[in-house]
């Protein structure tokens, strides 16, 4: 018997046993509360047996670092962008020195304006910071919930069936782009063109 139903049976049981102390007729008022406790009661054991059937393993594991990974590689790759065009500004500014009136002011305004417009790659690295400390926030609340159910981590609950949502080769191919190592390598791709002969 799952742990969920066991749960409901001693609440159901408790109540039986608090319905069988009463002495007398109970009021109307007495019968509507014990219904609500035992509606209730049927109600946390449904969210514990939920709770304890969450595959942690997958999100702790697997889901919440791949999200921080990504992220982490979106911050890396907007910093390398933002520093090649810092670069290029500086040769910019190297040609304005030859530049003469118009022509020198324009393009003096338009490179201000880009190193205004990269000051964006500091205030993105720094909100998708928190959104990584709140991924790593949660995956430490879900591992304390699970545990405080009873399920520790290495308990494997069995994987309802749910049939795989077809997809095309187009979309299974499309993956975007890929953290460092974990693309597809240059013989895989070989291979797949070679498939299309």
């Amino acid at each position: 018997m799952p742990d969920g139903e066991a749960g409901g049976d001693r609440i159901e049981a408790a109540v039986r046993a608090v319905l069988g102390s009463l002495s007398g007729d109970m009021t109307v008022a007495e019968a509507a509360l014990l219904g609500e406790l035992e509606a209730l009661g049927r109600e946390v054991a449904r969210a514990k047996s939920e709770i304890a059937a969450l595959r942690v393993d997958d999100i702790n594991a697997s889901h919440i670092p791949t999200a921080t990974d990504e992220l982490d590689a979106v911050v890396s790759h907007t910093a390398t962008a933002t520093n090649e065009i810092l670069d290029c500004c500086e040769v910019l500014e190297g040609l304005q020195a030859r530049l003469k009136g118009a022509d020198a002011d324009a393009l003096s305004g338009a490179v201000t304006r880009i190193y205004e417009a990269c000051s964006f790659q500091d205030i993105t690295g720094q909100r998708i910071g928190k959104v990584v400390s709140a991924l790593k926030s949660i995956e430490r609340r879900v591992a304390a919930v699970t545990q405080s159910f009873g399920r520790s981590g290495g308990e494997a609950v069995p994987e309802p069936e749910v049939p795989a949502a077809a997809r095309t080769e187009g979309e299974e191919l499309a993956n975007g782009p890929q953290l460092p190592g974990a693309g597809s390598s240059q013989a895989e791709i070989d291979r797949l063109l070679a498939s299309f002969d």
